[in-house]
């Protein structure tokens, strides 16, 4: 019962909110959701998982909680912000941007807990028609343009993916099984799968899966769509949405694992993984816009999610536990970010720089997320990233633990080069004209100071808790048959 009321919490919000007639009430509907939603969430995870039914399109298992816990956390921390960023567009109708994000949420979370590859796909294909109209928000040209490009990339993604599930279900049928899609049954069966059929659905799903996720090259999408969205909803994307879109290539991976076909599985996992990391070490480097910099360390941070999987054992119990770092940092830097585009007017660092004397508190923030994200300690993501190394050099990839040292190296110079001058250069001076009536408030640098606490616990202490999800998760996708 707890997952139904879950599932049906944010969807019954955003229909409050689609017919709620106060644009100054309406924003109150997102804390309130967030909260009820993570609260369930912590009751579903706080107890024993029940075994799931087979034959059920919904269930949690370990690593559908695990994702669901992950972005219903993000969503909880981010909601707050969204006070005060609606109380400083007071004047904006907010009624589409705030049902769209009530009813982003629940489509997270039925793809969080399908079992069903069907449902799993609407839910995701979901998640990119509700989270249009809030890339659009700001309506400029740039945005429109973002929008566009994010529907008709994601939505070629999403279609291949489709053209994915339909060769498995042949896949099964050829090998002389039925045309299931729920989840449990192709797993008991996947041995038995035409593994040519097998193969090329895998191809499509990484592909489309992998669009939707923005490793690269398909990644395009992120630069502009993460640029042009308020900050709130590209911690929400960065965090959220690439979590789940994860969570739908994993569930691939383990029908191929179940089939016995885990060396193509980790060979296609490694050389996108390796090359995300390129991609983000070649565009990082003198990159000027802050927000479309942070979606080159998105498409990073994907990178590294495969690379553990890939390699697998420790590692992957690495890449389950920079799922977690990973949002929660994202969410961290794209709020502050957003603050200092809100006060400057502009995300170029030539016109935001010294943002320190003008926004203390962001500007902190900021920093010390890029510190957080590149992999410093004693932060979270610094131990997440030490034990996918550990993994490596443990499974003899020593060429490969090289190289992954080296590109971080480099995407953290890069990423410097930028955040340093941004948060730390000298402060220019505005005209009256000029000068923002943008201040910060606690609504607008809570958020990212809670999650940032989180992320420096985290790295310091690892409650037994989570390390129980992070080994759950991990081990779902590493049984072999």
């Amino acid at each position: 019962m707890l997952l139904y009321a879950v599932i049906f919490l944010p969807f019954a919000a955003a229909a409050l909110a689609a017919v709620l007639p106060s644009d100054r009430l309406r924003p109150w509907l997102i804390p309130i959701t967030a909260l009820l939603h993570f609260a369930l969430v912590l009751g579903i995870t706080a107890t024993a998982a029940p075994a799931v039914n087979p034959n059920s399109l919904l269930g949690l298992d370990a690593l559908g909680r695990f994702i669901l816990f992950v972005v219903s956390l993000l969503y909880a921390a981010c909601s707050f912000y969204a006070l005060g960023y609606f109380r400083y567009h007071a004047d904006w109708e907010n009624r589409i941007f705030i049902t769209a994000l009530l009813a982003f949420l629940g489509a997270m979370t039925i793809a969080a807990a399908s079992r069903h590859l069907g449902l799993l796909w609407v839910a995701v294909e979901a998640t990119t028609l509700v989270s249009a109209p809030m890339i659009y928000y700001n309506r400029n040209r740039f945005s429109i343009e973002a929008t566009w490009k994010y529907l008709l990339l994601c939505s070629v993604g999403i279609a291949l993916a489709m053209l994915g599930i339909l060769f498995v279900a042949y896949a099964g049928l050829h090998g002389g099984g039925e045309q299931e899609l729920l989840l449990d049954q192709m797993l008991a069966s996947a041995s038995l799968y035409s593994k040519p059929w097998l193969r090329a659905g895998f191809v499509f799903l990484l592909v489309g899966f992998g669009t939707k996720m923005g490793l690269a090259p398909l990644h395009t999408w992120k630069p502009d769509a993460y640029g042009e969205a308020p900050g709130l909803v590209g911690g929400l994307l960065a965090g959220g949405l690439t979590s789940v879109a994860f969570l739908a290539i994993l569930r691939a991976v383990q029908i191929m694992i179940a089939a016995g076909e885990q060396v193509l599985v980790r060979q296609m996992l490694l050389a996108l993984g390796v090359l995300s990391l390129i991609f983000a070490a070649v565009f990082v480097i003198r990159q000027r816009d802050i927000k479309r910099m942070l979606a080159y360390s998105s498409v990073e941070h994907m990178g590294i999610l495969v690379i553990g999987v890939a390699v697998g054992g420790l590692a992957t119990y690495g890449a389950m536990f920079h799922v977690l770092n990973n949002a929660l940092t994202k969410g961290v830097l794209f709020m502050t970010a957003g603050n200092i585009h809100r006060h400057y007017g502009s995300k170029r660092m030539c016109e935001t720089q010294g943002a320190l004397s003008v926004l203390p508190y962001s500007a902190s923030l900021f920093l010390a997320g890029f510190l957080a994200i590149t992999g410093s300690p004693p932060f979270a993501p610094f131990m997440s990233e030490f034990t996918i190394l550990r993994g490596m050099f443990a499974g003899g990839h020593l060429v490969l633990g090289a190289l992954f040292i080296g590109l971080l190296v480099v995407i953290f110079i890069g990423m410097g080069g930028t955040v340093l001058p941004v948060t730390m250069g000298p402060h220019l001076e505005e005209t009256e004209d000029e000068a923002s009536d943008y201040r910060e408030t606690l609504l607008t640098i809570g958020s990212p100071l809670f999650l940032l606490a989180a992320v420096l616990c985290l790295g310091i202490y690892l409650p037994e808790p989570l390390k129980i999800m992070f080994s759950e998760a991990a081990k779902l996708v590493e049984v072999t048959p």
